[in-house]
């Protein structure tokens, strides 16, 4: 019986407090053909479960919500449950595959049963088959959610062996024993806290540094609480959602890194303003200095920990500079507003407030995280979160996998969310956004598009004058 850490554990308290928000974060992936069956599925993907345990436990919540829920095993657990399958109208191409999966993402995850769906999806143009993944955020983020590809499928055609299964399901714990439990852990609370601070002494020098930057951190995200100039891109969102993609190259991106500089998120974050920008003036908004300010998800995770599951990321609130015209001067504006950031320690604030549930109780974080989610907010104004994925081909029964989609949720008032996943070699840009409030989401996609082939010409033209010169 594991509990949730303090994170993973917001994003239940987010969804129970909106009934329009789903917190399941997903991806698309497409395979060559032919389909497996359903049977061939299934058997294939029993021979991996032994290897997430997550995946055959479910969610119980301690009653009255005196501590943070915890995962049990499911005595009844019924794998064929969680694997649908259903078939693309024609033709079967990209349009089709973002309305089914905007359709399955408008719906959450039933909490009776693990929080995970396996979708298998026939009917695909060229001859070529996708599976849809499903899961709750508050059991992987985007990091561990990755690895669960290395995890399921092959680095080869030859599938691998499967995994043995003797781990016999536990007994479910009954709501009282989940009350005492939740009772002596909040009994015990001050021996954490005592412990924290005998740590804290044993290396005072590194406890004042991390408290400094904490500090700073804070310090530089208060200005960021001012709301962010009011636009269309922020406002109520039902339950419905529509999804679209962007796909780019890798080696291009790379290109334009090395030739006008910054990081490979710089390049994405920058074209994704150059998306924001086309979005608001297609709208008639003149774009502004603060009008899109995006959280930006930096993973805290520890080298070889990719395969521990549940929340480790912290935080950057980033002010995207909608307002400059040039390509490349967003490109630097981007960058110097995010060396800016992590100088400022606002990730290291952000894992500290965090990590601060640890020593609190949880009925009274819980209720001010849904009193918070219930309030309107307007100093964020979308998510954009890039994880890289892996650079060799994966395999799945056999078959060839040619390319992932991500998918990033949102709530509360954001009305847009982007992910951004990089597979051997393709950048794939995920555009989520509410049904009603985004029925042009596609300008926002031709804007990323129109943002990376602006900084790729820039970054052409560069090369071209460093050779002749």
């Amino acid at each position: 019986m594991d509990k949730l850490g303090p994170l993973d554990a917001l994003f239940i308290d987010a969804e129970d407090r909106d009934p329009h928000t789903s917190m399941a974060i997903a991806s698309i992936a497409v395979f060559e053909g032919p389909s497996p069956t359903h049977e061939e599925f299934l058997t294939f993907l029993a021979g991996r479960l032994p290897r997430v345990p997550r995946y055959r436990q479910k969610l119980h919540t301690v009653p009255f919500r005196l501590g943070r829920p915890v995962w049990v095993d499911d005595p009844h657990f019924d794998l064929g449950y969680h694997v649908r399958r259903t078939a693309l109208p024609a033709p079967g191409g990209d349009q089709q595959l973002a309305e089914l999966m905007a359709r399955v993402m408008s719906q959450r995850l039933d909490r009776d049963h693990p929080l995970w769906e396996y979708w298998v999806i026939e009917g695909l143009a060229e001859d070529r088959w996708a599976l849809i993944s499903k899961v709750h955020h508050c059991m992987v983020d985007g990091v561990s959610g990755t690895d669960l590809y290395r995890v399921i499928f092959d680095f080869t055609p030859e599938p691998s062996p499967p995994a043995a299964d003797d781990h016999p399901p536990g007994a479910e714990p009954s709501p009282l024993e989940l009350a005492a439990g939740a009772v002596l852990d909040d009994a015990v609370l001050p021996l954490r806290e005592t412990l924290a601070l005998g740590s804290a002494a044993s290396d005072p020098a590194g406890a004042i540094r991390h408290a400094a930057d904490t500090v700073r951190g804070l310090v530089k995200w208060a200005p960021a609480a001012w709301p962010a100039t009011g636009s269309s891109l922020t406002g109520p969102i039902g339950r419905e959602r529509r999804f679209t993609w962007v796909r780019a190259s890798l080696d291009d991106v790379k290109l334009i890194k090395r030739e006008l500089g910054g990081t490979v998120n710089d390049v994405v974050l920058a074209a994704i303003t150059g998306g924001f920008r086309e979005l608001l003036l297609a709208r008639g908004e003149p774009p502004g200095p603060h009008m899109v300010r995006s959280l930006v998800p930096v993973s805290v995770r520890a080298p070889g920990e990719e395969n521990v599951y549940g929340n480790q990321v912290s935080a950057l609130l980033a002010d995207l500079p909608v307002h400059i015209a040039d390509p490349v001067e967003r490109l630097v504006a981007v960058q110097a507003g995010l060396r800016a950031l992590k100088a400022s320690k606002q990730a290291t604030a952000a894992e500290s407030v965090v990590s601060l549930g640890r020593y609190s109780l949880y009925s009274l974080t819980s209720w001010w995280v849904r009193l918070a989610f219930g309030l309107p907010q307007h100093d964020i104004v979308t998510v954009t979160t890039n994880v890289p994925g892996p650079q060799q081909p994966l395999y799945g029964m056999g078959r060839r996998l040619v390319e992932i989609i991500p998918y990033v949720p949102i709530a509360t008032t954001l009305r847009t969310g982007i992910a951004i996943f990089s597979y051997c070699g393709t950048v794939t840009f995920g555009i989520t956004g509410d049904f009603a409030a985004n029925p042009d989401l596609g300008v926002l996609a031709r804007g990323i598009e129109s943002g990376l082939s602006g900084l790729l010409a820039a970054a052409e033209r560069h090369q071209r004058a460093s050779v002749t010169s």
